[in-house]
This record gives C-alpha cells, sequence and structure tokens, in this order.
C-alpha cells in the first residue's frame, strides 16, 4: 500500500515459518498442536493442585503456580498463530497483530526472568536462613515479588516496542521465522535500525544480568551452605528441593541470552529458528515435568485430588440411581 509520499508501507506480514518442511506442514500440526494442549494441561493442573490443596500454600509453590500462569499465556500468544499457518497457504499476521505478539512474548519473556529470579530468593532464603524464612518470606513479600516479577517484564519491554513500531516497513513483508520476533522484524524495517539495536541490545542485557545475577548470588550461597552440612542425606535432601529450579534456571538462561545478548541483529535464522523452538515450545512443555517428577508433595496433591474428584463423580452417580428407583 502507497503513502501519500509515494513509498510502500507494510500492512501485513507473512510469517514464512519453516519452508523446507512444507510438505511435513499437516505432520507439524499435530506436533505443535499436541504440545500446546499438553502444555496447557500440565501448567492448569499445577495451578489447581496449588490453589485446592492448602498444604502447598507455600512461597515455593505459589511462585511455582505464578509459573505456570505465566508459561500458559507465553505458549499460547505465538502457537496458535503457528498453528493456524500451518493449515493455511496465506501465513500473514497484521501489523498490529504482530507487533502485539512481539509485545506480549518480550514482557512474558522479561517476566519470566524476574520471577525465576524470586523463586531463587526464596530457596535462598529456605536453605540458608531456615530460621528467619517464616517471618522473611511472609504473604506480602512473596505477592511483593510476584508483582515486581509481572510489572518489570511489561515496562522493560514497553519502549522497544514502542520504538520498533514507529520504524518504516517499506520493503518485503516476509518475516523469516514462524512468530514476530526482534530480530527478524528488524531485519524488514527501511530505517536505520542501529540505535535501536543498541537499545534492545542495553534492555536485554539489563533484565538478563539484572536477573540473572540475583539467582547466580542465591545459588551461590546455597551451595556454600550446602557444602557446610556434614551429613551427606542432609546435603542431598537441601539440594534437591532446588534442583529442578535449577535445571529450568540453566536451560532458559542458556537459550535466551544466545537470543536477546547480542548487539547486533541476527543475519541468519535457520539456527535460530531451533533456538526459539526451545525456549518458546519446548521449555514450557518441560518444566512442570520437571517441577512435578521429582516432587513427592505435588504427586501427593495430585493423587489426593484424583480420588477426591472420582468419589464425588461416584457419589452423585450413585445419588442419581437412587433418584431413579425412590
Amino acid at each position: 500500500m502507497k503513502d501519500t509520499n509515494g513509498t510502500f508501507s507494510v500492512k501485513e506480514f507473512v510469517l514464512l515459518g519453516f519452508p523446507s518442511l512444507n510438505h511435513l506442514q499437516a505432520l507439524l500440526f499435530l506436533v505443535f498442536c499436541l504440545i500446546y494442549v499438553m502444555t496447557l494441561i500440565e501448567n492448569l493442573v499445577i495451578i489447581i493442585i496449588v490453589q485446592a490443596n492448602r498444604h502447598l500454600h507455600t512461597p515455593m509453590y505459589f511462585f511455582l503456580a505464578n509459573l505456570s500462569v505465566l508459561e500458559a499465556l507465553y505458549t499460547s500468544v505465538t502457537i496458535p498463530k503457528m498453528l493456524d499457518n500451518f493449515l493455511n497457504d496465506k501465513k500473514t499476521i497484521s501489523f498490529a497483530g504482530c507487533f502485539t505478539q512481539l509485545f506480549f512474548f518480550l514482557s512474558l519473556a522479561s517476566s519470566e526472568c524476574f520471577l525465576l529470579a524470586a523463586m531463587a530468593y526464596d530457596r535462598y532464603l529456605a536453605i540458608c536462613l531456615p530460621l528467619r524464612y517464616p517471618a522473611l518470606m511472609n504473604p506480602t513479600l512473596c505477592v511483593g515479588l510476584a508483582l515486581t516479577a509481572w510489572l518489570s517484564g511489561f515496562l522493560a519491554s514497553f519502549v522497544s516496542i514502542v520504538l520498533i513500531s514507529q520504524l518504516s516497513f517499506c520493503g518485503s513483508n516476509v518475516l523469516n521465522h514462524f512468530f514476530c520476533d526482534i530480530s527478524p522484524v528488524l531485519k524488514l524495517s527501511c530505517s536505520n535500525t542501529e540505535a535501536i539495536e543498541t537499545l534492545d541490545f542495553v534492555a536485554a542485557l539489563a533484565v538478563l544480568m539484572t536477573s540473572l545475577s540475583v539467582t547466580a548470588f542465591s545459588y551461590t550461597c546455597i551451595l556454600a551452605t550446602v557444602i557446610r552440612i556434614p551429613s551427606g542425606t542432609g546435603r542431598r535432601k537441601a539440594f534437591s528441593t532446588c534442583a529442578s529450579h535449577l535445571v529450568v534456571v540453566t536451560v532458559f538462561y542458556t537459550t535466551t541470552i544466545f537470543m536477546y545478548a547480542r548487539p547486533r541483529a541476527i543475519s541468519t535464522f535457520d539456527f535460530n529458528k531451533l533456538v526459539s523452538i526451545i525456549y518458546s515450545v519446548v521449555t514450557p512443555l518441560i518444566n512442570p515435568i520437571i517441577y512435578c517428577l521429582r516432587n513427592k508433595e505435588v504427586w501427593e496433591a495430585l493423587a489426593k485430588l484424583t480420588r477426591i474428584s472420582r468419589l464425588s463423580v461416584l457419589a452423585h452417580f450413585s445419588s442419581s440411581i437412587r433418584g431413579k428407583f425412590i
């Protein structure tokens, strides 16, 4: 579409996706649809379990429930549109839709960084200051840390997205990715993007380094405390409470630092698409599994909730049967 000055202005983008796998679109749809449904179910189960079981109304599970809400939203920002594109020949997304997707994706990713840092701080207080932990990690602080994580993530992305949306897009509208991400979007701009690339790099570095510093400090103190525990059983028990979180942190930060803590836009995207799939699709799928498979309390709460649900269904069925014969 031509502007008043005669130049062409992009009004929608084409999400190129995975062009080398065009013959497998139906299979890819089934695979990613299954992953998406499983991710939503896993995180929804965690939220329900934490909410329904009073024994899990603790800071650790409060943050875990927040993480589940965040990752359910995180995957819902990108995967539904990707699934839609697998079934359509016209793989387009509007200009406004692209920047809305980009804003929420970056905001939720930034919020996850801060939330993982809050979870690391919680584990630091629980292991290094166990006697003071109940007083320090009170409900007010828990809610404050969670709100700070959510708000900081959205505020950190707002300025960058506003500036990027003001760029001129007057050439190709083919976006070489399966969702709207910073590097492929900047690649399409016909404006000078050096200042914005530098700003994005600084913003990404600030988010990652701030949250990573808190996480690294927390785990350094945890490790020092665990080493001083005299019994091997005590050391294993202490470290097992944060082992799953450490795995999640390692995977998440490795991929996000590779993608975003870079001063220039990425020029080639094939390998970067694979990395993007890891942190935007695979990680939200495996995080609930990592947290729950090693967690006896979650399994017990799930078993109890399943048993109660089964008994309530049987009671309802029995009452219905009795009603028919009375």
